[in-house]
């Protein structure tokens, strides 16, 4: 289907064997997974704001080896390092105070950032900016929000694909998707992590969506997943027919709009992210 990047949350799963994969062990995965798919999130260098401010980033030699082996029309999705996305360092045992994260929407980090993916070229698909819940402790609002990021963008090169990410609720408003809309931000949409379900937020701010969105399927009790699965992830432990049904619809919608879709699932989703995706690529293929 035209416009539309469908992948996975990560590649290297052993139990995606007869799924994905010729054998769990001893292959290149992601030369493999490029067989079946056009898209892939990379969350492996979200982690890197460590203790005393330190902040490691992805070494370029790994990145031209990721480039190498997938072809030109794949598209990888690159979560921004949690160095950029986190208003304070995680909270320590005990209830320690919070401490403030120095590099918050640093524009000197996030070059930096940008520079090690170069190998990347023209196969770099949305950057996701994925923000934790922000309470008023950490951000007193959207608006200071809004007015930070839009700072945090203006020092941006042109060209790129920010995708932004949030996780409270009370920030979906028509105010928070005009500002995405204005500054050419690319809504993420989330299945998960205590945020209302996607398809109905995205019906009610579609007339803001413009030209890409993402999608991410991430479920919602990764616990419980973990737990069923045994973290063998090559069955579905937890059917979501009904958001499936309603995700194909919007995924239709979107292209009726010309919008370009990036869909990333999540093995916690259903418990088998590349099952998922062939349930979904079934349901887009039936009847509207």
């Amino acid at each position: 289907m035209d416009g539309l990047y469908i992948g996975t949350c990560s590649w290297k799963y052993p139990s995606w064997e007869g799924l994905v994969y010729s054998r769990p062990r001893g292959i290149d995965y992601l030369e493999e997974y490029a067989r079946h798919y056009n898209s892939v999130e990379i969350d492996q260098w979200f982690w890197s704001l460590f203790r005393g401010d330190q902040v490691k980033l992805p070494d370029p030699a790994l990145v031209e080896a990721y480039s190498r082996v997938v072809p030109e029309d794949f598209r990888f999705s690159v979560k921004v390092p949690n160095s950029i996305t986190l208003t304070h360092h995680y909270k320590g045992a005990g209830g320690a105070p919070l401490q403030a994260n120095p590099h918050f929407l640093s524009v000197e980090v996030f070059a930096d950032f940008l520079e090690r993916l170069v190998p990347f070229g023209g196969k770099l698909g949305p950057l996701i900016f994925q923000f934790e819940y922000l309470n008023r402790r950490k951000m007193s609002g959207p608006q200071e929000f809004i007015e930070r990021f839009e700072a945090f963008t203006a020092g941006l090169p042109e060209g790129l694909s920010c995708a932004v990410e949030i996780r409270n609720k009370n920030y979906l408003t028509e105010e928070y998707f005009r500002f995405l809309a204005n500054a050419g931000l690319v809504p993420v949409f989330i299945s998960g992590y205590y945020m209302p379900p996607p398809v109905p937020v995205y019906q009610r701010f579609r007339h803001l969506i413009r030209e890409r969105a993402v999608l991410r399927l991430l479920g919602s009790d990764r616990e419980g997943i973990e737990e069923k699965a045994g973290k063998s992830w090559n069955r579905v432990v937890r059917p979501m027919d009904d958001e499936l049904k309603q995700v194909a619809g919007m995924i239709r919608s979107l292209r009726r709009d010309r919008v370009v879709s990036f869909v990333n699932v999540n093995n916690h989703y259903e418990g088998s992210a590349p099952l998922t995706i062939r349930r979904l690529q079934s349901l887009l293929q039936g009847p509207e």
